[in-house]
């Protein structure tokens, strides 16, 4: 039998600057990436500052009740507009006063017409493409870009089809973290179960990891894993209910999509490069209006345990790469067959 030889990306791919630069102009500048719920938006005249990426962003709920999104840069010098969340009947930078429209149309522009007038009409706020399915609100700084469903590449109707209805469900709770590591690391982490036995025993407890039950698949910029609960699940999360299998998605570049066995829920948020060695990532939770407290609370602890196991893992990848001594890795071609495809995204997006 031949030795497997598919190789990782270079390791310098996850310590040098120069490369991170390149995938933001290349990966998270053409891409759609999660940004929030429209919880975050509830009513006309609300605003939401947010990032996608290194791109500060501000998403908005106008007075007809359409949802926009904008570059959250003042086209003056350059200053943040927006912070925080709120409800404004116009977005006024702090800076200078130039202020603007919830349809981004520059209004006014202190002294303006003293200095002999500007031209309002070409510097209005930047608009970005904006979309939602369902409750949830997806930013593409990349206009040409295609479109939202063309992205999630069939997630919806995997939700749906798993028995939950997404609108039914409630906003629980944002959770977040700052991880020492590349976005690639903890994006690759993500993308495989063959660590699991080894190093989450809880979460192996409750679902069959086996090879044959714990499913791989890819299509497009879509990276999913799928899975039933073990037959008799021991541990801290009771899986029964509704939901029979769990699955776990990745949307390229860094849009986690996931739902456990049991009662109605879903998890979703990005990982975001906040600089070569340093990853932000944030899930926002939502579960069926009638969950039971105790239930909620079970799989919060169980989802923290495994972020938790998680965190020292990736660390000590980066930890690895960054001594520079050696100059790849090996992946095995069927365990680790979504970082495989994950990673030819890459050199795709950046060739």
């Amino acid at each position: 039998m031949t030795a497997v030889d598919v190789r990782t990306l270079p390791w310098s791919w996850y310590t040098d600057p120069a490369v991170l630069q390149v995938e933001r102009e290349r990966i998270f500048r053409r891409s759609w990436q999660y940004v929030g719920h429209l919880g975050d938006v509830p009513e006309p005249a609300s605003f939401h500052a947010t990032r996608v990426g290194d791109i500060p962003v501000v998403v908005v709920r106008d007075r007809e009740d359409e949802i926009r999104a904008f570059l959250n840069v003042c086209r003056h010098r350059g200053s943040l507009v927006c912070e925080g969340s709120g409800r404004r009947e116009t977005l006024q930078c702090p800076y200078h006063a130039w202020t603007y429209g919830l349809d981004g149309r520059l209004i006014t522009a202190p002294r303006a017409n003293r200095e002999g007038g500007i031209d309002k009409e070409s510097l209005g706020l930047v608009p970005l493409q904006v979309g939602t399915w369902g409750p949830l609100i997806f930013v593409n700084p990349d206009l040409d870009a295609g479109p939202l469903e063309e992205f999630l590449d069939g997630i919806p109707e995997r939700i749906s089809e798993a028995g939950i209805d997404l609108n039914a469900l409630r906003f629980l709770q944002r959770s977040e973290s700052e991880l020492d590591c590349n976005w690639k690391v903890s994006a690759e982490n993500f993308l495989e179960c063959y660590h699991c036995p080894t190093a989450h025993p809880g979460f192996s407890a409750v679902m069959d990891v086996s090879v044959d039950a714990y499913l791989l698949e890819t299509s497009a910029g879509r990276m999913t894993q799928h899975g039933p609960p073990r037959a008799e699940p021991k541990g801290a999360y009771d899986p029964r209910g509704e939901v029979e299998r769990g699955q776990f998605h990745l949307l390229f570049p860094g849009t986690v999509v996931n739902v456990m066995p049991g009662r109605p829920n879903l998890s979703i948020g990005p990982i975001v490069p906040r600089d070569t060695e340093k990853t932000h990532r944030f899930l926002d939770y939502f579960v069926a209006e009638d969950a039971d407290e105790a239930w909620i609370e079970e799989s919060l602890a169980f989802d923290a345990q495994v972020g938790a196991e998680d965190g020292v893992l990736i660390e000590r990848v980066q930890a690895g790469l960054r001594a520079g001594i050696v100059s790849d890795g090996v992946l095995l071609p069927e365990s680790e067959k979504l970082i495989v495809h994950f990673q030819a995204l890459v050199v795709d997006a950046l060739a």
